[in-house]
């Protein structure tokens, strides 16, 4: 395993994070017991929930992601040894349920993260991040910003508060991004420089072959400010495995049990997955671990946050990590991404 710095921070995490996205509801605790063994053993020390999950989300499993991971820290003794990141979860219609008047303030947050220090059976969380911003821009797929200052919720300024209070009181290591803007992140550096509050030291944005946005204007602000991309759905919810491309819908596949999460699913995002699949047949690789590779090799990237639904997909994640990709390869991913420019944002 590879080890980089987490932003400008001296914690070292390993370049593969397990997600534990799907614990709890797909992968029962037992499945994610023995996907977490197998990550430990292959030296993975960073793993990643949020207390909104599993997903979908729901009342009736919400939370049980970080149970498991409490459950499983406590049972294998080894705390000290991982790094544990959460997130609390912005406001919407999906998560209404979580609390009343959700939103980045104070109440909101110091109750997420009581009850995620408690499901996580810690005294301490590593990283704690902000799932969504509690304002309307492009995130989750939207494009072609629309102005709407009538939807700013909790400043920024006073979510960074709350956020540095956590961080003194020893609850908190080390604040997060997610699902943010370049902008926004921006904002937030320069807040916490102006105020003597916590540097932001990571954004947990998509980024794989078939959304590259991140690179637009995010990529800029992470470079010179020493901030961590984590990137999520490195294999565009599987999409990029090839598994469903010709409409195939495999049995038990996430996205035949789901359909409404068809984000890469478009005509041209079809087309583009065929042609990194066909690329990846030519040079005698799998498909999905040359998407895994190409985002393992991003100098911006300190982490590639990985899920799996079994564990041989766990195994085949994972030995992404070894696997190099030539310069003449990466020349055509370049060329098939000129004629498919993100395709699935």
């Amino acid at each position: 395993m590879r080890y980089n710095r987490l932003g400008n921070t001296d914690l070292k995490v390993s370049a593969i994070c397990l997600g534990t996205m799907t614990f709890g509801s797909d992968q029962s605790e037992a499945e994610a017991f023995e996907q977490m063994d197998y990550a430990f053993e292959k030296g993975v020390n960073f793993l990643d929930g949020a207390e909104m999950y599993p997903i979908p989300t729901s009342p009736q499993y919400q939370g049980r992601n970080e149970e498991i991971i409490g459950n499983w820290l406590k049972a294998r003794q080894n705390r000290e040894q991982m790094v544990v990141a959460t997130k609390v979860t912005g406001p919407g219609d999906m998560v209404s349920y979580l609390r009343p008047d959700m939103a980045l303030d104070s109440r909101n947050i110091r109750e997420a993260v009581t009850n995620s220090l408690k499901r996580l059976q810690t005294d301490y969380i590593d990283l704690y991040q902000i799932h969504w911003p509690d304002r309307a821009a492009n995130f989750f797929g939207q494009l072609n910003y629309k102005h709407q200052p009538e939807k700013d919720g909790t400043p920024l300024l006073e979510t960074l508060d709350v956020m540095s209070e956590l961080v003194k009181e020893g609850l908190i290591r080390h604040v997060g991004l997610s699902n943010e803007t370049a902008w926004g992140t921006m904002k937030f550096l320069q807040l916490a420089e102006q105020h003597g509050l916590p540097k932001c030291v990571s954004v947990q944005n998509p980024f794989n072959l078939l959304n590259r946005s991140v690179e637009i204007g995010l990529t800029e602000v992470l470079h010179r400010e020493e901030v961590s991309l984590l990137p999520y759905s490195p294999l565009g919810f599987g999409v990029l495995s090839g598994k469903y491309l010709g409409d195939a819908r495999p049995e038990d596949a996430r996205l035949t049990r789901y359909p409404v999460f068809a984000r890469y699913l478009n005509e041209q995002g079809q087309l583009a997955t065929q042609a990194y699949v066909d690329l990846a047949r030519q040079y005698d690789l799998d498909p999905a671990t040359m998407a895994l590779a190409w985002v393992n090799g991003r100098d911006f990237v300190s982490s590639n946050i990985i899920g799996a639904s079994n564990i041989i997909q766990l195994q085949n994640n994972i030995d992404s990590i070894d696997v190099d990709l030539s310069s003449e390869l990466l020349t055509a991913i370049e060329e098939i991404n000129v004629r498919f420019p993100n395709p699935c944002p």
